[in-house]
């Protein structure tokens, strides 16, 4: 990401000049990134990991034949991540698990909060639609063991059992619980551990990178005046302040 190096050679230029703050005009900083070569092939490969990462699988197969770039993993796992994600997200707990556990059953086997997730999402889900012996036992059988053998897991299933205490979850001290923001951590940590599984990282490069450039662009504002981008979503320069 030349505009990243930039900023980072330009803070260290900075720092040994001293206080004073430079300005540096649209002109310097423009030819500064027309000097930085970057290839297309990494550039291409930065965003197939971003189109597989978070599953946009028709799409990373369009920009594979548009650009000859090869995705590390198989595309067609990437149908089968989505589903279980999918299935998460919507409420379909079991049929979750049953998904995973066709895909790889060592996921679950080897990650006791992962299934421990899960199986409060079901909970939840119980909860949610008004099954409330149903939840109780299920409370019961399936997560009161592990919560004797964890004691975080023993504080979720307490939080998450608290639900049943009020008849008006929306003044519920725990009523998060039933937002669909719940659904989708638990999808979102699904997503990771299939990710993992494959060798393949869970978190897509190009945000991480944007992260970065912000933070080296924080810095430089103390040292310099210079084009920075404000709005990442257009990456205008702007022009320095006078």
């Amino acid at each position: 990401m030349s505009l990243f190096w930039i900023v980072i050679r330009q803070l260290a230029e900075s720092d040994a000049m001293g206080t004073s703050k430079k300005v540096i005009t649209r002109e310097e900083w423009e030819k500064k990134l027309n000097d930085v070569k970057i290839r297309k092939e990494d550039m291409n490969k930065l965003v197939m990991n971003f189109l597989v990462t978070e599953g946009y699988v028709d799409a990373a197969e369009k920009f594979r034949m548009e650009s000859g770039t090869e995705p590390d993993i198989d595309l067609a796992t990437i149908t089968d991540r989505m589903a279980v994600k999918k299935a998460v997200q919507c409420g379909n707990v079991e049929d979750a698990i049953e998904k995973v556990n066709d895909l790889n059953p060592e996921i679950l086997d080897t990650n006791p909060q992962l299934f421990f997730h899960l199986q409060q999402q079901r909970l939840i889900e119980l909860i949610r639609n008004g099954k409330v012996e149903e939840a109780l036992e299920f409370a019961q059988e399936e997560l009161a063991p592990r919560g004797e053998e964890n004691q975080s897991f023993l504080e979720e299933l307490e939080r998450t059992v608290a639900l049943l205490a009020f008849e008006d979850v929306t003044n519920c001290p725990v009523g998060e619980l039933l937002d669909i923001s719940q659904r989708l951590k638990t999808a979102s940590e699904v997503n990771a551990a299939i990710l993992t599984s494959q060798s393949h990282e869970k978190d897509p490069k190009l945000p991480s990178l944007l992260k970065m450039l912000i933070w080296a662009q924080n810095q430089l504002d103390e040292k310099a005046a210079y084009p920075r981008i404000s709005n990442l979503s257009t990456a205008m320069l702007e022009d320095p302040a006078a």
